[in-house]
C-alpha cells in the first residue's frame, strides 16, 4: 500500500470512531432517561460538601421537550452531579437547576444545551434590576383648574398632576389619564386582584392597607413540590424563606399607590383604583437586584394562586433588562393563558426598542403591553425608551407622586412609574367589565388613548392612555 493510501485510510478511520463516540454518547442520555435503573459512575472533580439553602440561586434553566418526566430530569441532573432546584408548573418542562461543581453557569448551559434531543432550550439565570432614573423631589406651586368634577378629598391630590394637570410647574393644563371623567362612572372593584411584581410593598402603609390582597380562608396555602410551604397571607416573597412580602425598598410601594392608594379618604393620595385589591409579589432585594429565576417563581405564584379562585387580572412589571429569557417569556405567555394581563415599563435609557429590545416589555404577546413615559406637558422624557413597533403606549411618568415606606410619600421619575398607570386603568376597565378577555382587555386600552402629534413614530397608539376613554365617560 503506497503512503498516499495510508493517510486516506487513517483519515478515515479517525471520522468513524468520532461518529461513533457522537453516536455513543446520544445513546448514552437516551439510556440515563429511559432505564429503569442506571449503573453508571461520574467522576467528580472534587469532594463537594455544600448544603443546598433556600438562598441559592439555580445556575440554568432548562426547558426539557415534551415526554421527559420530571423523575428523568433529576435522574439526568443527578448523574451530572447537579441537582432540580425547581420545576415550574405553569409551563410544562421548565426546570431550574443548580450545578453542585461550582462551574461556570455558561458552561453548564451549554452542556444541556448539547441535549437538544431532549432540550428545547437552557439558558443562564440572569440578572434583572429596576432601572430608573434618580428620583426627583419638587416643590408644588398650585394653580387651581376650573372643573366641573368634584375632587377627591385627600389632602395631596392637587399634586397629582397625572389624574388632574392644572398647569402647575410649567405643566400643560389637560394632559393627564382624565381620572376624574372616569371617576364619574366607576372607583374601581375590590373583586379585581392586581399583581405588583416588584420588591414588595409596605401592605400596612395608611393609604394602601385597606386596599391590599388578604388570602381568603377558602384558599389553600400555597405550596411549591420542591420549595416548600409557603406563608402567603400578605402575598409572595421569593427572595427568602421568611415569605414577608414587604417592602424594603420603596419601589413596589409607590407603583401600588399609583394603581390604588385609598381615594377620598382624607388622607394622603388618591390611586386610579379607589377600590381594589393590590397582591405583592416579591423578587427584587432591598437594593433593587433579583434574577429571572425569582420573576418566574413569582409569576409562576400568581398563576397558581388565579387557579384556585383568586381574580388576579393584571401584573404590573416596573423593571427589566436588555436581556432576553425563552424561560421568562414562556411563563409569562403562560400567565396570559390563565386570564392575566402583563402591564411593562419600556425601560429608561432613552433608547429606540426596535432597534435595542428591552425586556420583558419586548416581548412579543397577546398579554404584554408595554408603557412609555410622558412629562406634565404631554412630551415623551428624555429618559423613556420608545419604539413604534414594540412600545404601545405612554402614561405620566415623571415627578410622580406616591406612596412610601413607613406612611410616607414621594415623587419618583420613570417608566417604572408609567406602566402603573396603565396596570390601574386596566383595573378600572375590569370594574365594569370583569369578564373581558386578556385580548379584549388589551385591545380596548390600547384604543382609549388620547392622540399626541410628538408621539407619532415614537409609540404604536400614537397617544396617552385615557381612563375616561377606557370606561366609556
Amino acid at each position: 500500500m503506497n503512503r498516499g493510501n495510508i493517510w486516506i485510510h487513517v483519515g478515515i478511520a479517525v471520522v468513524l470512531v468520532v461518529m461513533a463516540a457522537v453516536v455513543g454518547q446520544i445513546d448514552r442520555w437516551r439510556t440515563i432517561l429511559k432505564s429503569p435503573a442506571v449503573n453508571v459512575t461520574r467522576t467528580i472533580p472534587k469532594p463537594v460538601t455544600e448544603v443546598r439553602t433556600q438562598s441559592r440561586e439555580p445556575e440554568v434553566l432548562v426547558k426539557f421537550r415534551p415526554g421527559v418526566t420530571l423523575a428523568e430530569i433529576k435522574r439526568l441532573a443527578g448523574l451530572n452531579h447537579d441537582q432540580v432546584d425547581d420545576e415550574i408548573e405553569s409551563v410544562k418542562g421548565l426546570t431550574f437547576i443548580d450545578d453542585l461543581d461550582n462551574a461556570d453557569a455558561a458552561t453548564v448551559a451549554e452542556q444541556y444545551r448539547r441535549m437538544n434531543d431532549i432540550v428545547e432550550y437552557s439558558e443562564v439565570n440572569g440578572q434583572v434590576s429596576l432601572d430608573d432614573p434618580k428620583d426627583s423631589f419638587i416643590a408644588h406651586n398650585l394653580v387651581q383648574r376650573k372643573t366641573d368634577f368634584e375632587l377627591p378629598d385627600d389632602p395631596q391630590f392637587e399634586q397629582q398632576w397625572a389624574h388632574n394637570n392644572t398647569g402647575a410647574d410649567g405643566g400643560k393644563a389637560g394632559a393627564d389619564i382624565r381620572s376624574l371623567e372616569a371617576w364619574k362612572v366607576t372607583h374601581g372593584s375590590d373583586k379585581i386582584v392586581v399583581a405588583v411584581l416588584d420588591t414588595g410593598i409596605d401592605y400596612t402603609h395608611i393609604d394602601l392597607r385597606s386596599n391590599m390582597w388578604l388570602r381568603p380562608d377558602n384558599v389553600p396555602q400555597y405550596v411549591d413540590d420542591e420549595l416548600g410551604a409557603f406563608n402567603d397571607e400578605h402575598g409572595y416573597n421569593g427572595t427568602d424563606k421568611l415569605d414577608d412580602p414587604m417592602d424594603d425598598n420603596g419601589h413596589g410601594t409607590h407603583c401600588a399607590g399609583i394603581i390604588g392608594a385609598e381615594g377620598d379618604n382624607n388622607e394622603g393620595i388618591a390611586g386610579i383604583n379607589w377600590h381594589v385589591q393590590i397582591m405583592p409579589l416579591k423578587f427584587l432585594g432591598k437594593g433593587g437586584f433579583g434574577t429571572t429565576a425569582d420573576a418566574i417563581k413569582a409569576i409562576n405564584y400568581a398563576i397558581d394562586r388565579k387557579e384556585h379562585g383568586v381574580n388576579i387580572r393584571v401584573i404590573n412589571a416596573s423593571w427589566g433588562s436588555t436581556t432576553k429569557s425563552d424561560a421568562l417569556e414562556d411563563v409569562i405567555r403562560a400567565a396570559g393563558d390563565a386570564g392575566i394581563l402583563f402591564v411593562a415599563a419600556a425601560g429608561n435609557d432613552g433608547s429606540n426598542n426596535d432597534k435595542r429590545p428591552h425586556y420583558p416589555s419586548n416581548y412579543d404577546l397577546p398579554n404584554v403591553i408595554s408603557v412609555a413615559a410622558l412629562d406634565r406637558t404631554d412630551t415623551l422624557t428624555s429618559f423613556s425608551n420608545f419604539g413604534v413597533k414594540t412600545v404601545h403606549i405612554a402614561a405620566p411618568g415623571k415627578d410622580i407622586l406616591s406612596t412610601w415606606l413607613g406612611d410616607d410619600y414621594r415623587d419618583a421619575s420613570g417608566t417604572s412609574m408609567a406602566a402603573p398607570q396603565v396596570s390601574g386603568v386596566a383595573a378600572l376597565i375590569l370594574s365594569k367589565e370583569p369578564n373581558l378577555s386578556v385580548e379584549k382587555l388589551k385591545a380596548k386600552i390600547l384604543k382609549s388613548v388620547d392622540k399626541i402629534d410628538s408621539l407619532n413614530g415614537k409609540v404604536a397608539t400614537g397617544g396617552r392612555i385615557s381612563a375616561a376613554k377606557a370606561v366609556g365617560e
